[in-house]
């Protein structure tokens, strides 16, 4: 047995597992999701009757720029590593650069 495979092994024993959170736990974390959740929260709050329209797009956007920034960042501007993180094509990473003026 490797040790790579001892190692997953080990993390499976009872010991070893961490207790699941439950959604009261799992909603005060400061996870990624519930950043969003409390964001969206107060962007309902402040609207005071106002009409929304295109808010899929806005909140895409809100989300997409400082993810590209901080992929790049993470990457030194390599565009090829950052287009391989996001799971996206070189090509479509310099579009989505472009679309938001980050290029």
């Amino acid at each position: 047995m490797t040790s790579a495979v001892r190692k997953f092994d080990s993390l499976d024993a009872p010991e070893q597992r961490k207790p699941e959170l439950t959604l009261a736990q799992a909603d005060s974390r400061d996870t990624l999701r519930n950043c969003v959740r409390r964001s969206l929260n107060d962007f309902f709050r402040n609207l005071d009757g106002e009409d929304v329209s295109e808010l899929y797009d806005t909140v895409l956007a809100e989300m997409e720029i400082p993810l590209l920034e901080k992929v790049l960042e993470y990457t030194r501007g390599n565009q090829t590593r950052a287009a391989e993180m996001l799971g996206l094509n070189r090509g479509t990473l310099r579009k989505k650069l472009k679309q938001y003026g980050l290029l």
